[in-house]
């Protein structure tokens, strides 16, 4: 495709000869997608609808281990839309909501997504994440994509003006690749009209540009493990996910359909710190043990895989975009997993950046503002999670947690901010404001206690000297 003539067709896959060649030297593609997660298969999935001739490298072979197993009811309408809602269903559990249990209160608190403002988003997945990425990966496949795994993209070379290939297609960036275990170095080039970057926290653009920023409101680490025989709860609410708060941060407690639930802690540096030691798997296990009910539904339960850990939890780029090139979901910002909100962020810039992408190859006179409409969309989701992210250990904000009022609708409209209904014209944000004005007004009366615990929560934040130790 000529990316800058409006009115020619885009090209189509090649053909299995031409594509067994590519598969060894490379090639030219309208776009170029690095990274088969999510946000990757997504977008790539929704461009080659629109007709473009769309690769998509992996590094890892799936299935591959990832976090991130719980969703929320705004992706059921994402797998509508990729034509996969039957196959995520089939790997999911149901989750009617989440509940909150708190050190400071004597009750869980319950929230059912069936009582948001739209009532028509009931429920969500668990998912088990190595599962859910490949189906979404396949599915991409199945609608012509080209894709690679065990691929990793080793240079990305953007071009000042655009330039033409031997077959006279104009391109404006030089890819070399390379397989993963090819211990010979061998490399492909591919040239491309565009790239998205989709590699999740590995972020590629952002770190070799250094455009990566970490979150100084919210520098977190996670360390997290998977069980078996875990208590859960009863009947429908068995799948449901659990936030156990504690003194350092707060734990998840997510049930999967194959008996294993994933259990992780989220804290910050200088508790970190204070591991001094002791393996991933004790740090652990110590923390669990300081949270009785949690200690309680892991008390005959066994570790199914090592302890993992992984730092540095939130961060963002200066920027998601240039004129032939997008950031998708983490790879270019990431908050605090408290909500669920990581998988169908990623889904959904896949599909912004997917109309925007066909905008710049289609209609270029319309780039800059495809663009532009581009960045304001993948921000206003992290955006109006944030606020709450920021402040949910804090005792304010834990308060109004533990004992939600719906004056105004407003708990209406904090289920469907848990939801992710945010992008549908759902008219929430007059009752999301007056939530936040009773944060702040009780805030204020309680002003001594507020003032310290944000000069804790400044303190706790703090990056340590040395990176924090996830090893």
């Amino acid at each position: 495709m000529h990316a800058q003539d409006a009115t020619s067709s885009p090209s189509r896959p090649p053909s299995d000869a031409h594509h067994a060649k590519a598969i060894a030297t490379g090639g030219y593609c309208d776009v170029f997608v690095v990274g088969g997660g999510p946000g990757g298969s997504t977008l790539s999935t929704l461009l080659a609808r629109k007709g473009h001739d769309v690769v998509m490298v992996e590094k890892e072979h799936h299935p591959r281990f990832h976090i991130g197993e719980s969703l929320l009811p705004a992706n059921l309408e994402l797998f509508e839309t990729l034509g996969v809602a039957d196959e995520i269903a089939q790997i999911g559990i149901d989750k009617w909501g989440a509940e909150f249990v708190s050190p400071e209160h004597d009750h869980t608190q319950h929230y059912n997504f069936g009582e948001g403002w739209d009532k028509s988003m009931p429920k969500a997945y668990e998912v088990e994440r190595a599962e859910f990425d490949r189906i979404l990966f396949r599915n991409a496949a199945r609608h012509q994509v080209r894709t690679f795994e065990g691929t990793k993209v080793v240079d990305i070379e953007f071009h000042d003006a655009a330039r033409n290939d031997d077959q006279g297609r104009e391109y404006h960036a030089t890819i070399t690749t390379q397989a993963t275990q090819d211990d010979a170095g061998t490399k492909q080039t591919w040239h491309t009209a565009f790239v998205a970057d989709a590699t999740g926290r590995d972020t590629f653009l952002a770190n070799r540009h250094d455009w990566k920023r970490r979150s100084r409101k919210h520098n977190s680490a996670a360390v997290f493990g998977h069980f078996r025989n875990a208590v859960r709860n009863p009947g429908t609410t068995e799948g449901n996910i659990t936030l156990f708060w504690f003194d350092h941060g707060w734990f998840w407690f997510i049930p999967l359909k194959n008996g294993v639930t994933s259990v992780g802690m989220v804290t910050w540096p200088y508790h970190m710190k204070s591991r001094q030691g002791r393996s991933l798997e004790q740090f652990l296990y110590d923390n669990i043990d300081t949270v009785p009910e949690l200690k309680r539904r892991l008390s005959q339960a066994s570790l199914v895989r090592d302890v993992q850990a992984t730092g540095n939890f939130s961060y963002s780029a200066d920027r998601s975009h240039g004129k032939r090139f997008i950031l998708v979901g983490d790879a270019f910002m990431f908050i605090d997993p408290v909500f669920s909100s990581g998988v169908f962020l990623a889904m959904q810039s896949g599909v912004f950046g997917s109309e925007a992408i066909d905008t710049v190859l289609r209609e270029p006179a319309q780039a800059d503002q495809a663009l532009a409409r581009y960045d304001r969309q993948v921000r206003r989701g992290p955006k109006e999670f944030s606020w709450f992210i920021y402040r949910i250990t804090k005792p304010v904000m834990r308060d109004l947690f533990m004992a939600p009022r719906n004056f105004f609708r407003v708990k209406e409209a904090l289920i469907s901010l848990l939801a992710a209904d945010i992008h549908r014209g759902t008219p929430i944000w007059r009752s999301i404001r007056i939530l936040k004005v009773i944060y702040y007004l009780t805030s204020l009366g309680r002003f001594r206690r507020a003032v310290a615990d944000w000069r804790a929560h400044r303190r706790k934040v703090r990056p340590l000297t040395n990176e924090t130790d996830t090893r």
